[in-house]
């Protein structure tokens, strides 16, 4: 590690193999919290290449516990977080909606690192027991047509990472690699990221395999559709600017997304949004985010699948789904 640290320092980049590599030797516990620690806050203080980035992403990918979840040909709704906005789980009910369209969805999540609460925080305030077994996984896209995949129990090679970003608090490229290394390898996503730059690095990457895709990132810095301002989406078919008239309303105030202070906070607005309950403000941001991903996943356009995507939260048929999934991972004999 002390090789590589002070080539870092000294400005050099580390091929894709090398980072393979490192973070193959960082999985076995080889480092020392510290030599961690000083490894990610180089990644913080100069942007990452492409490079590096495929190189830690194959690494995650081939020492992860993987799930064949492809004959439900499911999408995933997953952002990097680290926007430091502090919105309510959007993507989160945006999945819940999104299955309540007939989508499967398997959805790729952890714990708030950088946030007050990351889905799994809310999830699993909210009752959900996370659960590993590829049986499981496929009975409840079956029966709830979602499925949520908690990082940790998937991807062991973070477990001595886990504390260092736990302890700085801040986001690394661990936020980066989050929506790329989904144990199912579905061929659809929806991608919300923190910033241009990463958009760009993930629509090099993306366009290298075959997925159908949607990378977001709102010009005014949030990872996901927050109709507060414009956002900029990357597809697998096209670039393009989509404006808050896009999907027939007029720019929220920031403040009418925020999360709240605590995980009962945000586990609060949760249920609200599902039980109808919520702001108009919180509905619409959840519902333009599902509406994406419904466009992506059915190939039409944006205008029904936004229909689509309110029908299922007015109806009740997302909250069925967050409570099929609840009861299922909930039943000791499956």
């Amino acid at each position: 590690m002390k090789t590589i640290l002070n080539r870092l320092i000294a400005h050099e980049t580390l091929s894709k193999e090398e980072a393979k590599q490192i973070l193959r030797q960082i999985s076995t516990e080889a480092f020392s919290e510290v030599q961690i620690a000083s490894f990610l806050t180089v990644f913080m203080m100069r942007n990452i290449t492409l490079e590096e980035l495929e190189g830690f992403r194959a690494a995650l990918l081939e020492l992860c516990y993987a799930l064949d979840l492809s004959e439900f040909d499911p999408i995933d709704l997953c952002g990097t977080g680290g926007d430091s906005k502090n919105t309510f789980n959007i993507s989160t009910l945006a999945a819940f909606v999104t299955a309540g369209a007939g989508v499967h969805v398997s959805k790729h999540g952890n714990y708030g690192v950088s946030s007050v609460s990351g889905s799994s925080n809310v999830l699993e305030h909210l009752g959900l027991k996370f659960k590993q077994d590829e049986s499981f996984h496929k009975r409840c896209l079956e029966q709830a047509n979602i499925c949520i995949l908690h990082a940790p129990l998937f991807h062991p090679a973070m477990k001595s990472v886990a504390p260092v970003r736990k302890s700085l608090a801040l986001k690394t490229f661990f936020n980066m690699l989050g929506p790329m290394v989904n144990p199912s390898k579905p061929q659809k996503q929806l991608v919300g990221v923190y910033s241009l730059q990463l958009l760009r690095l993930y629509a090099y990457l993306y366009q290298k395999q075959h997925k159908t895709y949607a990378i977001v990132h709102a010009l005014d810095g949030y990872d996901e559709i927050s109709l507060t301002q414009s956002a900029k989406v990357v597809t697998h078919q096209k670039d393009m600017i989509l404006n808050v008239e896009d999907f027939g309303l007029k720019a929220h105030r920031p403040e009418t997304i925020f999360g709240g202070n605590t995980v009962k906070d945000a586990a609060e607005i949760f249920m609200n949004v599902l039980n109808n309950k919520a702001t108009q403000e919180q509905q619409n941001a959840v519902c333009a985010n599902a509406a994406l991903a419904i466009s992506i996943s059915k190939n039409i356009e944006l205008k029904p699948a936004l229909e689509e995507a309110k029908i299922s939260l007015k109806s009740g048929v997302a909250l069925q789904k967050f409570k099929t999934l609840i009861n299922l991972s909930n039943n000791q004999n499956l």
